[in-house]
């Protein structure tokens, strides 16, 4: 038996090694995340192709950088803040009182429709919080897993229901009632379908207004990132399982041994 609670011991010990470091406290650690909760619409001014971006080593390459028109999120900004557009974790380049640049870098482009932006076009924005103050919403670190596209809109009363269509690899970490991130909006999913690779969301009257998700047709695409919670807690049964089903085969060898004996 004191094997059998040892071997447990350390397999717990095994998880807990895959905790987010972000949700262990410690006063002297300070760790910048996003809630979900929209602080304003920005206005895309440019989205630019540059080839005199200066690089670490002084050389110069090419790259793309989002200029944006804002005015709450730069309230405190700083060159280097982290600014949520969209659902992305961008950097502040340069900023001033209407407006601010972000870079973005070429798996930005790859996993998000950041690239597909144009002038006039409406983002989500939020600035960073501090882990341990209000969290209106659920933890967002800005880290997009993918795009989605609206395959339905209908309206529920003054609840407007979207339902979009996933990769089922994405699929697998969103489940009913749970949190995902939508274009940077912490919202909770109601419906899954794994069958057709679909889940739907609803937006209450106030949401509505305050994000740009209503204004987009069928068709179009969404950021998501599921919650974080869940690719720890796969990432975690994953290093252990293998040692369960050897422990579980180790008790049937144990049992068949004491048949045997009767």
């Amino acid at each position: 038996m004191m094997k059998v609670l040892t071997y447990f011991i350390s397999i717990l010990g095994a998880a807990k090694a895959f905790a987010p470091n972000a949700f262990v406290k410690n006063s002297r650690t300070c760790r910048n995340m996003f809630t979900g909760i929209v602080e304003e619409m920005g206005t895309v001014k440019s989205l630019e192709q540059r080839d005199d971006m200066v690089l670490w080593d002084g050389s110069t390459g090419t790259g793309t950088e989002l200029t944006i028109v804002a005015k709450t999120v730069l309230d405190g900004a700083y060159l280097g803040c982290s600014i949520c557009v969209s659902g992305v974790c961008l950097t502040a380049t340069e900023y001033n009182d209407s407006e601010f640049k972000v870079g973005l870098a070429p798996e930005t482009l790859r996993r998000t429709y950041l690239g597909d932006l144009k002038s006039g076009d409406a983002v989500n924005l939020e600035r960073a919080g501090e882990i341990g103050g209000r969290n209106s919403g659920h933890f967002v670190q800005g880290h997009v897993d993918g795009v989605g596209t609206i395959i339905e809109k209908w309206n529920d009363e003054d609840s407007l229901f979207i339902k979009v269509q996933v990769d089922p690899e994405l699929l697998k970490y969103i489940v009913p009632k749970g949190f995902i991130a939508i274009d940077g909006t912490s919202l909770t999913v109601c419906e899954v379908d794994t069958d057709d690779n679909w889940f739907t969301f609803m937006l209450v009257e106030y949401t509505q207004k305050k994000i740009v998700i209503p204004a987009k047709e069928v068709g179009g695409l969404v950021n998501l990132e599921v919650d974080v919670l869940g690719k720890y807690a796969e990432s975690a049964v994953a290093s252990v399982l293998p040692r369960i089903e050897a422990l579980e085969q180790r008790v049937k060898e144990l049992e068949a041994e004491l048949a045997a004996k009767e």
